[in-house]
């Protein structure tokens, strides 16, 4: 099995996961669109579209990239429309775009709390939506959103309620429309890590190369969402999948490969639940 001739639609994929998850259907021969903003290289992040769509087609896929702000309806419908024109249809769309700000409620300021929510809740929402008329054409369509379980503890949320209600309101779009179009043969799950992903958000943002030498590699969750493609749409859906426990139900025990330098405990991410670390004989160590 694999995703050969399948067509992705990935938000925010021009680095770090949505990056990882693009190259590793591409290994399989799919084909896939890089729907960001990144058209001129970053100072402190690597990758654009262009360079992304590069490493697709050097992977054994077909790439298209768009310029893309998902905030913009105009912007995400000419994106799938192009999508559809240059691939024929779309097979799998991930909501991979998200913005970040850990702040407590009287260090965010509104511009801030908008982008999050604009970006992780209604972008999920938007880009799900102009996907949904083409997935229902699909055979084993999916999407997938990069949310966490919905658990609702204060400690999620004490310290950095704005973020968590965007992030939430990912996650929630997997809950409602995972039941809305079960009839259409649509899965829609949300896929998590159980530690932190080496990406430039930690090095950033959540603890720098401390954090990152205590994080796995992003292609554990690119592996993860591979074969979360590959079951039946119609069996599998409405789940809030973590990484380690999907590949772990394909019969995966060895996961050195994903975090070969590290020499101690691996960093548990955040708005994991306890009972999943406890499911667990890894080695983490929960920073919550």
């Amino acid at each position: 099995m694999s995703l050969k001739g399948k067509t992705l639609f990935i938000s925010g994929g021009s680095r770090g996961i949505g990056l990882a998850i693009a190259l590793r259907a591409a290994r399989d021969g799919a084909n896939v669109t890089i729907a960001a903003k990144t058209a001129e290289p970053h100072p402190k992040l690597p990758g654009t579209i262009y360079t992304a769509a590069q490493e697709i087609e050097q992977a054994g896929g077909k790439a298209l990239p768009v310029l893309c702000d998902i905030r913009e309806e105009g912007q995400v419908a000419e994106a799938v429309a192009r999508t559809v024109e240059t691939f024929g249809g779309i097979d799998i769309c991930v909501n991979n775009a998200s913005a970040i700000q850990l702040t407590g409620t009287l260090e965010t300021d509104m511009k801030r709390y908008d982008l999050m929510h604009q970006i992780n809740t209604r972008g999920t929402f938007l880009v799900s939506k102009m996907c949904i008329p083409h997935l229902k054409l699909a055979k084993n369509a999916h999407i997938l959103n990069l949310a966490p379980p919905l658990d609702m503890k204060a400690k999620w949320f004490k310290n950095h309620v704005a973020y968590t209600m965007a992030k939430f309101g990912m996650s929630m779009c997997t809950l409602g429309m995972s039941a809305e179009f079960a009839r259409d043969g649509i899965a829609v799950n949300s896929l998590w890590p159980i530690s932190t992903i080496d990406t430039a958000a930690v090095r950033n943002l959540l603890g720098g190369a401390t954090v990152a030498a205590m994080s796995r590699s992003p292609d554990i969750m690119a592996d993860a969402a591979h074969a979360i493609f590959l079951r039946p749409s119609r069996e599998a859906t409405g789940n809030f999948y973590i990484d380690e426990e999907v590949l772990r139900a394909e019969g995966v025990s060895d996961f050195s490969i994903y975090a070969p330098d590290a020499t101690g405990p691996l960093a548990g991410d955040f708005f994991v639940p306890d009972e999943v670390f406890a499911r667990t004989d890894t080695n983490i160590k929960s920073i919550y």
